[in-house]
């Protein structure tokens, strides 16, 4: 699109160029006589089979762009009015706690669907104003060219969330349920989107509706690892169970169930009479640094976790984090140290775990990640400060 523009600008620029040197009076874009698209009325590109924006700047290639921006923004419009019906999926209530499910970054689904659909926008026409030295430029697209291409792309997708739904529900393997029903509501979001661009084409604002919903098999997915899927956790050292609750929480965002509330694997398996699926082992610490600085105080944490497979003991993540806190008091750098570590490595857990569940992230190297934390139980650290 923007070489296209360019030829544009260029073009216009030497009929300007023509139009000064020849002395011609009336020169297409430059006529006396207000086009009637400029007021939104036009014969030439009537409405029923023209999508059109008028865009108005000092200089042409500005004028240009508003119009594309004119264009753009009808699209956007409507994925904006869908996206509210597919953020209702994300957060639901459960009893006393909320489970909610990451964000999907809609403004990359807008972007994937409205782009596709304006590499057919082209600017139509070009009008310059004598007397307010404004441009004025329509750009628009003809619908009845673009709706085909809407319709094979929604068709594929339906294809691929039947294909995926499909074998969520007939696989006995549990990753591979969860994976699949994730997938699937992901492109069901993306087919909407189309959907959307294909209501703003059509005449009658109707789209074709989905054989799937995505609060449906996100409803399924949530179900399905509730009951299907638990997770242990042991994490010890200063500080484990704060470490530990904020884990769980993370953990049960993500619709993951928890087996047991012990700290105890063993113990966590026999007080929920649940077999965990995936374990979670990790050590936290913190320790005074010695630091020269007469104001603060300062302590240190870190957080080193891995994450296995129950029957096999397969590593299948690991994560390691670590951090300085300071404050007044030792007392308070250690509460504010605490803090931190609860939200930075339970958050990365979660997210790690998250990952391998729906199969967005590699397994790790057969190394593991190097610990963060120091071998000795109470390590002697002192750092020099350089403020």
């Amino acid at each position: 699109m923007r070489p296209l523009r360019r030829l544009l600008r260029t073009a216009g620029l030497i009929a300007a160029t023509a139009c000064v040197s020849l002395g011609i009076a009336h020169c297409g874009w430059q006529g006396k006589r207000t086009p009637a698209w400029v007021n939104g009325m036009s014969q030439d590109f009537p409405s029923a089979r023209y999508l059109v924006g008028v865009g108005q700047a000092d200089t042409r290639s500005g004028a240009e762009e508003q119009a594309y921006a004119a264009v753009s923004k009808v699209f956007k419009a409507e994925i904006d009015v869908q996206s509210k019906d597919w953020e209702s999926y994300l957060i639901t209530e459960d009893r006393s706690h909320a489970r909610t499910e990451r964000r999907l970054v809609l403004d990359k689904v807008t972007q994937v669907s409205t782009e596709k659909v304006l590499e057919n926008v082209r600017v139509l026409d070009v009008w310059f104003d004598a007397k307010t030295r404004q441009y004025y430029a329509l750009a628009g697209m003809d619908k009845v060219q673009v709706e085909p291409a809407l319709l094979e792309r929604i068709r594929e997708l339906d294809g691929t969330v039947a294909a995926q739904v499909s074998e969520a529900r007939q696989t006995p393997d549990k990753l591979a349920r969860a994976r699949n029903l994730k997938r699937a509501a992901r492109n069901l979001v993306v087919r909407e989107a189309y959907n959307a661009d294909l209501r703003v084409i059509r005449n009658g604002g109707q789209g074709n509706p989905p054989a799937y919903r995505v609060a449906e098999l996100m409803n399924e997915l949530e179900q399905f690892l509730a009951g299907n899927l638990a997770v242990a956790v042991r994490i010890e050292g200063d500080q484990a169970e704060p470490v530990r609750r904020a884990l769980i929480e993370g953990l049960a965002r993500e619709g993951l169930s928890i087996a047991g509330a012990s700290g105890s694997l063993n113990e966590e398996s026999r007080d929920s009479g649940v077999k965990p699926d995936l374990l979670v082992t990790g050590t936290v610490r913190l320790w005074p640094l010695e630091i020269r600085d007469p104001q603060f105080r300062y302590v240190r944490w870190c957080g080193d976790a891995v994450i296995e497979e129950a029957a096999t003991k397969r590593m299948i993540g690991a994560v390691s984090k670590g951090g300085r806190e300071g404050h007044l008091t030792e007392r308070e750098a250690t509460a504010k140290a605490v803090r931190v570590m609860q939200q930075e490595f339970s958050s990365e857990l979660a997210r790690s775990l998250a990952g391998y569940i729906y199969g967005d992230l590699q397994l790790p190297s057969a190394s593991g990640t190097p610990p963060g934390c120091p071998r000795e139980a109470h390590p002697q650290s002192s750092e020099v400060s350089h403020q």
